[in-house]
């Protein structure tokens, strides 16, 4: 996956999603946006929950911005519902940015990655970027293979699951019995079992613990210690 700095694309965003729960930096992403490119409606969201009822409720943006440490996320689970809940590009901007990091928000579907404190320069090749079509990567970043990192194994197994799978393997992490799944999402018990049978096939487990096991290697807690 190479690292591509376009000229300006002919079509560029004009509308965003910015999630960050920093309110400060939130509203410096906010200036930033409209100061390098032709973005004018610009939507925010503190946490993940009020960025998916967003996205719900309101027209889909053109480019979502995202801060992979919300204060509902433990890991790229965030960034996975996210990807299956939008078909708008998701510009991950953090200041977790070492290669490891890197290649797991890649798996788990982001279309670039920005340094949360980046000039404003990098901002507008990533926007341009991602308008054109391509990937936008960081100077100097180099990929690795999934295979050598187990956290990038984990984010895969996950990024195959629906929404609705990824927030009952969130409620089984929990804790949550079947019952108690069934009676949050509002959905029969018989089709909370079905999504669990369906969750492990996916993750290629045999147990509801083996399934948390996967989620808890994708968390940022596991990821940082294995990182460190």
């Amino acid at each position: 996956m190479a690292t591509v700095h376009a000229s300006l694309p002919p079509n560029r965003f004009t509308s965003a999603l910015v999630v960050d729960d920093h309110p400060l930096f939130c509203d410096a992403l906010v200036m930033t946006l409209q100061a390098v490119s032709p973005i004018t409606e610009i939507a925010t969201a503190p946490c993940l929950a009020e960025a998916l009822t967003a996205l719900e409720t309101k027209a889909t943006p053109d480019v979502v911005v995202l801060d992979l440490n919300l204060p509902d996320v433990n890991g790229f689970d965030g960034l996975i519902r996210l990807r299956k809940a939008t078909p708008a590009k998701i510009l991950v901007v953090s200041s977790m940015a070492d290669s490891r990091t890197i290649n797991a928000a890649l798996q788990a579907g982001a279309a670039g990655f920005v340094p949360k404190h980046s000039q404003r320069d990098m901002f507008r090749r990533a926007l341009d970027t991602l308008a054109s079509g391509a990937t936008f990567l960081p100077e100097g970043h180099m990929p690795t293979p999934d295979t050598e990192d187990a956290t990038q194994d984990a984010v895969a197994r996950l990024a195959s699951l629906t929404a609705q799978q990824a927030r009952i393997l969130d409620l089984i992490c929990e804790g949550k019995l079947n019952k108690q799944i069934a009676f949050e999402l509002t959905i029969a018990e018989t089709t909370v079992k079905a999504h669990v049978t369906a969750i492990m096939r996916k993750l290629g487990v045999h147990s509801r613990t083996q399934a948390v096991l996967i989620a808890k290697e994708a968390s940022f807690e596991e990821h940082l210690r294995s990182n460190g």
